[in-house]
């Protein structure tokens, strides 16, 4: 759960609480380059294809893959960079009223994405809810090829029928834990009332 959503949940102002540290920054690191090496065996390259990072979550691992891909493509500074998008989901959402509204995140597409590949990017993938708005919200910006996921981690608990492409940790858990993901690590943990 992104921080600006954790401040506006119930029980607001409640506060993070790690109890465990699963991953570390180099951890992230190897698992985007590795998740990068399965984008590009995928998709045969990286033509014709666009990251889309999820507000708010997703968007630093977006960024942080097209310098992962560029290095295993041995791509220079005068090829053409990878299209990164960020996309806000908050209206498309099924659960307003139970989660909050928060649409004040950019949402910057980059290019129209009629017949691209469109890589969804996010930090943690739980029930699926903010993957299907995402699916939603998409369709204003183009009518993609095909649309990928990528997730940092996956923790199970879903409740549509969602799996991801591209994951960096598989990592179990209870519905009332909480996962945050940073680029220097993933703690495991839960939420302290006030």
């Amino acid at each position: 759960m992104a921080e600006r959503e954790r401040r506006l949940t119930r029980p607001y102002g409640g506060v993070f609480i790690a109890r465990s540290r699963v991953m570390d920054a180099e951890d992230i690191h190897r698992a985007l380059r590795r998740m990068a090496h399965e984008i590009l065996e995928r998709n045969h390259g990286l033509d014709e294809l666009v990251l889309v990072g999820l507000q708010t979550g997703g968007v630093a691992l977006a960024h942080a893959l097209p310098a992962a891909l560029a290095e295993i493509e041995e791509l220079g500074p005068d090829d053409p960079a990878l299209p990164v998008g960020t996309l806000d989901v908050a209206l498309y959402r099924d659960d307003i009223g139970i989660r909050p509204v928060l649409p004040e995140e950019v949402t910057d597409i980059p290019v129209d994405l009629d017949g691209m590949t469109v890589v969804l990017v996010d930090d943690v993938l739980f029930t699926g809810r903010t993957i299907r708005a995402a699916l939603d919200a998409m369709g204003d910006y183009g009518r993609p090829r095909a649309v990928q996921l990528a997730v940092m981690v996956d923790r199970g608990h879903r409740e549509l029928p969602i799996r991801p492409d591209y994951v960096g940790k598989n990592l179990p858990t209870r519905r009332d834990e909480l996962v945050d993901v940073t680029m220097s690590g993933v703690e495991l943990g839960e939420l302290q009332k006030p």
